[in-house]
């Protein structure tokens, strides 16, 4: 009798990480209804019909809705960045998301995401549109 290791599952938000090593911004769009939303789910937070979610690569452009600085990071890993901004952005298809900006955007603002590394991680920041 052979033996296997179990395959680990997946995480849920792994197309989302995956596309931002990427360099693309990813969110999950419901077939059912059409909402989008970029936290990964397994239903729709809209209209909470299951396995009607399917990921989307989102175009990168979005308004911004809300800006802070932060002066002293949360955590140890954020230290080095502070003081640091970070924004909710409506990206175009949709749905918001919190995320890095280059200092000074405001709210209002058209911004293009980008992408940078950090302790191993990719995360998104956003820059003014030129």
């Amino acid at each position: 009798m052979q033996t296997t290791e179990p395959t680990p599952a997946r995480p849920l938000a792994a197309p989302f990480t995956d596309g931002l090593r990427a360099g693309v911004l990813r969110y999950q769009q419901c077939t059912a209804c059409g909402h989008a939303q970029t936290l990964a789910r397994y239903a729709c937070q809209h209209c909470g019909e299951r396995g009607a979610l399917h990921w989307r690569d989102a175009a990168g452009a979005a308004t911004v809705c809300a800006v802070t600085v932060v002066a002293r990071a949360p955590s140890e890993e954020f230290r080095a960045l502070a003081p640091y901004t970070l924004v909710i952005a409506q990206l175009d298809e949709g749905p918001r998301l919190m995320a890095h900006a280059t200092p000074g955007v405001r709210i209002g603002e058209r911004v293009r995401a980008g992408f940078f590394e950090h302790q191993g991680r990719t995360l998104v920041r956003f820059a003014p549109e030129s």
